[in-house]
């Protein structure tokens, strides 16, 4: 039976993220989704487990509050879930979130193949899943449109600037998807009920030997801001004169 593991992330959902005045962000007000990325991850591994068979389960290390975000997955299709959650895991980097998958999965999976989203939608590094790929010992595609199974072989089709490349790797493999793998399906009010009924298991914070150090810290954050002149130009030959003018002089043209 083939064993699928898809890791997502529970976010910060932007639309409700405000300005202050002081261009800080406010988030007092904000709700939370499961990560746009890692909607398309899950919608692949429900799509493979629907043309090949065997077992999904969804895996997110999160904050014992973000328990709905594990109950919106389990409506994407998934059979079951395992939380792992801590009040410390409120602001892991990337190395720590890979370094806790990785040590849960050993322990509590027979993984066969592990979808990730090529990114997450908070702080989008892009690196949860090859360094998860790293830990485990097995090999990573990366940006992968297409996903195909054959006997014990995943065979890829990665996306790149403007080529696209065919690759084959053996089972255990790890693989980001891109958004192109699939519209992720809107789950139903029968799939929400049916979501309540799945297994869950839950690890907390005690349950991982270690918590490995940090190698990034956020020091800061604001909103962007775009200043405006408001200089008009009229259609005229002096007009035009003074617009190629104050290009060259912001730095525009040269």
């Amino acid at each position: 039976m083939l064993d699928i593991v898809v890791c997502f992330k529970w976010v910060v959902d932007e639309a409700y993220i405000r300005r202050t005045s002081s261009g800080d962000l406010d988030f007092t007000s904000v709700d939370y989704k499961i990560s746009e990325y890692d909607r398309n991850a899950i919608e692949a591994a429900v799509r493979l487990r629907e043309t090949y068979g065997g077992r999904v389960t969804a895996v997110t290390v999160t904050v014992p509050e973000a328990s709905k975000g594990v109950k919106d997955a389990l409506s994407r299709g998934p059979d079951q879930a395992i939380f792992i959650a801590d009040a410390s895991f409120k602001d892991l980097d990337s190395s720590q979130t890979a370094a806790i998958l990785g040590e849960v999965l050993r322990a509590k999976t027979n993984y066969q193949l592990i979808l990730c989203g090529e990114g997450s939608g908070d702080a989008y590094a892009q690196q949860v899943g090859p360094r998860l790929a790293e830990v485990l010992g097995i090999p990573c595609a990366a940006y992968v449109q297409k996903l195909f199974i054959e006997g014990d072989q995943v065979i890829a089709e990665q996306k790149a600037e403007d080529f696209s490349e065919v690759v084959q790797m053996p089972m255990p493999a790890l693989v980001t998807v891109l958004p192109d793998i699939g519209t992720p399906r809107i789950p139903g009010v029968k799939d929400t009920l049916m979501a309540s009924k799945k297994p869950v298991e839950t690890i907390g914070r005690n349950d991982p030997a270690r918590m490995p150090e940090a190698l990034l810290k956020s020091v800061g954050m604001t909103a962007s801001r775009m200043d405006r002149e408001c200089e008009k130009f009229a259609a005229e030959d002096a007009d035009i004169t003074r617009f190629v003018r104050t290009l060259k002089r912001k730095g525009v043209l040269k």
